[in-house]
């Protein structure tokens, strides 16, 4: 009997399907203009479109021969992009009639919040007053107080209007109290014009980002020149995500009459959402956000609540020629199949909701047959993706971002494939219910059977004569 009940359960669960692209709605061919071991595809707005799981479980990326390569899948990274900024710098020429300028005796008058305000070399008593002062260094200061003090990591230089070719190597040392000083960096300057009036120009010295608060600039090679000016950069980097996927969807009536349903593929988690109008001047205020299915606690309450997401004033005006609009706002990403717009009475407008979302990306193995289908639409599949490691193991993270991406041609709908789908699992279950059919009653013949035999042993011994 214990065999006949795990065999009897062992059917009701088998179901046996295909995975091939025919089983899907969509296919999208994948083109790459080189061939590569590991590929990344962005997904296109048609994959969340015709997906039929809030997970993505039905994508698919099958070969030449039908076969599923393997792939995973990835949000996407942040854009990083580098910039600077650029500060003033007050500079003070340093005069002196000889010796380098880390040996010069300064004299530095500041104010109470340590910004200067002179810088001179003090006069020494052995040296010859008729000899000519000349440049020997340039005392900056940046103006910060430590706390406010930002990382630079480049100087730029301009020459003075008059003048055209200059070629100098210079030092840099930096100092925040004016008394240690440390060497940070050096560079070659160089403003130099051909017969063609064209100039080549290396007016920068870069190094590695550093808070100071005053710098002295000298020179090793080249004759000492008061610079037009001379600008701190303050690299700065600002991280952004990539543009996003968008879809505007038409309302229907909802389930109070205050209420507009929105009805939303359930692929898609928008991370931003907004109202559009088409009427010229409209103001609407209201909440946006989903229903949720709950028990109902009493006999007769709806199994359904309202939450809210945001509340927010919407509105479209047309102003002097100019539309001013309400934008999209920030939003918690969740799957759900229906979003909400609540009013605080049913609205003569219908906007369309507008929504936002970062799609994902593939990076898939590329160790098939080529060309390559990228498939989706498919009830209840099953998960297929892997673990990045699996697919692109010992791959650093820059060297995933930098994966040449494969080219997504326009998708292509299956006739019949979800009719198709559908049927096999439908034959697929009907044949799973007649061998369980089958089974249980071959368990009830088997207990009837035992049943009988054990109704025939207590009656032989009731009717047969005591021992003696």
């Amino acid at each position: 009997m214990k065999h006949l009940l795990i065999a009897a359960w062992a059917v009701s669960t088998l179901a046996t399907t295909s995975d091939t692209p025919q089983d899907y709605t969509h296919v999208l061919p994948l083109t790459s203009a080189a061939k590569q071991g590991v590929l990344q595809v962005r997904l296109p707005k048609e994959i969340y479109l015709h997906s039929r799981s809030a997970m993505l479980d039905d994508v698919r990326v099958f070969d030449a021969t039908g076969a599923v390569l393997p792939f995973a899948l990835r949000s996407p990274p942040e854009e990083t992009q580098f910039s600077h900024r650029d500060l003033p710098l007050a500079v003070f020429p340093l005069m002196s009639r000889g010796g380098p300028a880390s040996q010069l005796d300064l004299d530095v008058n500041t104010s109470t919040d340590g910004r200067l305000l002179s810088v001179r070399v003090k006069p020494d008593a052995g040296e010859d007053p008729t000899h000519p002062q000349r440049l020997s260094a340039l005392v900056m200061d940046l103006g910060k107080p430590a706390a406010e003090r930002p990382l630079i990591g480049a100087l730029r230089f301009a020459l003075p209007p008059d003048q055209k070719d200059y070629n100098a190597q210079v030092w840099l040392e930096v100092s925040s109290d004016m008394k240690r000083w440390d060497t940070i960096g050096a560079a070659e300057l160089n403003w130099l014009v051909n017969r063609d009036a064209q100039t080549l120009v290396n007016d920068r010295l870069d190094f590695a980002p550093r808070a100071f608060r005053y710098a002295r600039l000298s020179w090793r090679n080249g004759t000492p020149l008061q610079f037009a000016s001379i600008i701190a950069e303050q690299p700065v980097r600002t991280d952004s995500k990539p543009a996003g996927e968008q879809l505007l969807l038409s309302p229907s009536a909802g389930k109070q009459p205050e209420d507009l349903v929105y009805t939303v593929p359930v692929g898609i988690a928008p991370d931003k959402v907004g109202l559009q109008f088409s009427e010229a001047n409209v103001v609407l205020a209201g909440q946006i956000g989903i229903y949720r299915d709950v028990p109902p606690r009493h006999v007769g309450q709806d199994g359904w609540r309202f939450d809210p997401l945001l509340n927010s004033t919407f509105y479209r005006i047309t102003q002097g020629e100019q539309v001013r609009s309400s934008g999209d706002l920030d939003v918690a990403s969740l799957h759900s199949s229906q979003w909400v717009l609540r009013t605080a009475k049913p609205a003569s407008v219908k906007p369309q909701l507008h929504l936002e979302w970062q799609p994902g990306t593939v990076v898939l193995l590329g160790n098939g047959k080529g060309p390559y289908l990228l498939a989706v639409g498919r009830e209840r599949a099953a998960p297929a993706a892997s673990s990045i490691e699996q697919v692109a193991p010992g791959f650093s993270e820059a060297e995933l971002q930098k994966l040449e991406y494969a080219t997504v041609g326009p998708a292509r709908e299956q006739a019949g494939s979800g009719t198709r789908d559908h049927a096999a699992e439908l034959a697929a279950l009907s044949a799973s219910q007649q061998r369980l059919m089958v089974l249980w009653g071959v368990l009830l013949l088997g207990v009837a059977a035992l049943g009988f035999m054990v109704w025939r042993l207590v009656r032989s011994s009731r009717s047969s004569p005591p021992a003696p």
